[in-house]
């Protein structure tokens, strides 16, 4: 085979293989949206709504939590792809960017919470921890912070809040007695408004 026929066959493999890979981890999100994050995933039928032998979910991904790693990583990735300037943004904007964008797909941080209970030692909630640092410097430096404040302790409170609320949003919309569009709107101001006070300097204590 010459060079030229050799690359093509490797492209034809690379591309079916990314392909392969694709459909896997969208029949993942597919079969816990329709089954709940609890139920349990059944590997099989992974494998035969993408049309491979379950032993390609072994071969590409390992086991069932590097599968589920890589489902949350992917999404990460198609977001990031629509979200080019998202380090540009102030702290404020950036939150409430991602919080909206979670509402609108909460499947992958479902499956989040499931890796986190599950003690995988390889699951990262933070995973452009350095982007983030960087970004909360620059904001500190431009005064979309205060200098003093504690950025990282913010960014982890604000990314705690937006990603429990989706874990428990529709049990809280049942005790409250309200549609979940409805509180998802309710919440959505708070947080902003939360976000948006920590954008301010710090008052100085009042004189006892």
């Amino acid at each position: 085979m010459n060079d030229t026929a050799g690359q093509a066959a490797q492209g034809r493999r690379s591309r079916d293989r990314a392909r392969t890979e694709a459909d896997l981890l969208q029949a993942t999100f597919d079969l816990l949206q329709r089954d709940g994050i609890f139920a349990g995933l059944n590997l099989q039928e992974v494998a035969d709504r993408s049309g491979v032998n379950r032993g390609q979910i072994y071969q590409y991904f390992g086991d069932r939590r590097s599968l589920l790693r890589a489902a949350v990583a992917h999404r990460a990735k198609e977001w990031a792809a629509g979200a080019k300037r998202h380090w540009e943004a102030s702290f404020l904007g950036r939150r409430k960017a991602m919080f909206r964008s979670a509402l609108e797909n909460p499947a992958p941080t479902l499956v989040e919470a499931l890796l986190a209970i599950d003690g995988d030692p390889d699951y990262r909630a933070l995973p452009e921890i350095e982007k983030t640092k960087a970004a909360l410097e620059r904001d500190q430096r431009e005064g979309d912070l205060p200098a003093d404040g504690d950025a990282i302790a913010m960014h982890v409170f604000m990314v705690a809040a937006y990603k429990g609320y989706l874990i428990f949003r529709e049990a809280l919309a049942r005790d409250v007695g309200v549609p979940v569009g409805e509180l998802d709107a309710r919440v959505l101001a708070v947080h902003d408004q939360v976000a948006a006070a920590m954008t301010k300097p710090s008052e100085p204590d009042s004189p006892q």
